[in-house]
């Protein structure tokens, strides 16, 4: 038998997630995910390298932009199979893809005037990636999968979903392939969640593949031991209120900002922090989290508790939910410290630049980074120090504090990674090193080859590999 492994994303950087399998004829692509580092983002805009109608279908391992923000782009090239996920995957999905392809839209018609108005012209026409209309037309292709169920995906071709303990509705993906009586089993991480988490439960072990593809984003380190991470919240929380600011939190829609939710609720409930004003700033993470509150099958015990004990973090008394652009505006108005949670994570769209326009040039401010910050991204260089900074098209100085609490990353470290292929009960022919910044793949891919012996390759941007 032989089946061909294309690598088309997330080689040698963390985003743009795409895998490609093809066996007997058939296709199978392992997420279609968007680049959002600066240096890439042009790669979003190429034709797929094969032509979208000959792929059977997509698994979808989670719904985050790198993952699953390419999908209207090859439905609209032409791809007519199923999206294969979990049902709280394909919901959030959905939610994710209208607000990116809102985004777009607002960013090229913001991006039209801009260049009239200094009287420039863009290399290449000033338009969205993918419409509001692309995005729609991805929502009947969802087929909706349970943890643990094998599914034909394709003649020959079997797709087992293990909950990955990222984000809520994340997976694991192990891809089994049959041909002239003879199988193989390609194990697709997706992103690897940590233990004791808060609301999710914790990753599954799968024990057999052959082929794996690990991410390893943060492949070459341990996490610090970021102690009691909601005694740091409460401190960060804290020490912006005794300096009088706001506190900025540029967080994901999905998984971040109800995580922060449930710490700040606890610390209330406590009265370790003040009943300050909570404004969840991003009507993504407000539809997200009404999809959490209808999947309580994949809360942990403990989020399953709290919501019994009628303590749900989504259901705090200070809480308010932003809808509109004028709400969000409004927030400027607020007299005294308040908590602004609003998107994107890595600050490259969405509300939170206009939040960091009208604060981050004041030194009573907090910008607060709860997660990780891609390379070329604007939350990197606010995080890494730069004294000044573009936000919709203005030069800012960098005024307010800024911090960053370790703890809350939702990717396993180098350890914990190690822990997850573990389990494996017989040495896989190849580990492949992806989703990571190059370093940091290459360390990881040394640092495994070195601790178990095993085969550890780590591949190039459209690097195509047969696997016999």
């Amino acid at each position: 038998m032989q089946i061909k492994l294309s690598f088309l994303g997330a080689t040698g950087n963390v985003t743009g997630s795409r895998f490609l399998v093809e066996a007997d004829g058939h296709k199978v692509l392992v997420d279609c995910g968007l680049y959002q580092e600066r240096q890439f983002i042009d790669r979003n805009w190429d034709r797929f390298p094969t032509p979208a109608d000959e792929i059977d279908a997509v698994l979808l391992t989670h719904a985050h932009l790198d993952h699953c923000g390419l999908l209207p782009k090859l439905v609209k090239e032409g791809f007519r199979g199923r999206i294969h996920c979990t049902q709280a995957t394909a919901e959030i999905a959905q939610i994710i893809l209208l607000d990116s392809a809102h985004l777009q839209e607002e960013a090229a018609e913001y991006k039209k005037k801009r260049h009239k108005r200094e009287g420039r012209e863009s290399p290449r026409p000033v338009v969205p990636l993918y419409t509001t209309e692309d995005a729609e037309r991805v929502a009947p292709m969802y087929s909706g999968l349970e943890y643990e169920q094998p599914t034909e995906v394709a003649p020959g071709m079997v797709a087992t979903f293990y909950d990955a303990g990222h984000v809520f509705g994340s997976s694991s993906i192990a891809l089994t392939v049959s041909s002239d009586g003879e199988k193989r089993t390609i194990l697709f991480s997706g992103d690897v969640g940590r233990h004791d988490k808060p609301i999710l439960e914790n990753p599954v072990e799968v024990k057999h593949a052959d082929y794996v593809l690990v991410e390893t984003t943060y492949g070459d380190r341990v996490h610090k031991s970021a102690g009691d991470v909601k005694a740091r919240v409460a401190e960060a929380i804290n020490r912006a209120v005794k300096a009088g600011g706001n506190i900025i939190i540029p967080a994901f829609a999905l998984e971040r900002s109800q995580e922060l939710l449930y710490h700040i609720n606890e610390l209330q409930i406590a009265k370790e922090i003040p009943q300050l004003m909570v404004f969840l700033d991003s009507p993504m993470a407000i539809r997200v989290t009404e999809v959490f509150k209808n999947h309580p099958e994949l809360f942990d015990s403990e989020m399953t508790e709290h919501t019994l004990n009628g303590q749900s973090p989504f259901m705090l008394p200070n809480l308010k939910l932003t809808q509109t652009a004028r709400e969000s505006k409004a927030i400027n108005h607020i007299r005294g410290s308040a908590i602004i949670i609003a998107g994107s994570g890595m600050c490259t769209g969405g509300r939170v630049k206009h939040h960091l326009v009208n604060n981050i040039t004041r030194e009573e401010a907090t910008i607060l980074f709860v997660g990780y910050q891609a390379e070329g991204t604007l939350g990197r260089r606010i995080l890494e120090g730069a004294e000044e900074v573009r936000i919709l098209g203005r030069m800012l100085p960098v005024r307010a504090t800024v911090a960053k609490i370790r703890g809350f990353s939702a990717h396993a470290d180098r350890n914990e990674l190690c822990q997850w292929l573990s389990a494996l009960r017989e040495p896989p022919r190849t580990v492949f090193a992806v989703h990571g910044e190059a370093g940091s793949s290459q360390a990881f891919a040394d640092y495994l080859g070195k601790k178990t012996g095993w085969t550890v390759a780590v591949p190039q941007y459209k690097d195509t590999i047969v696997l016999d």
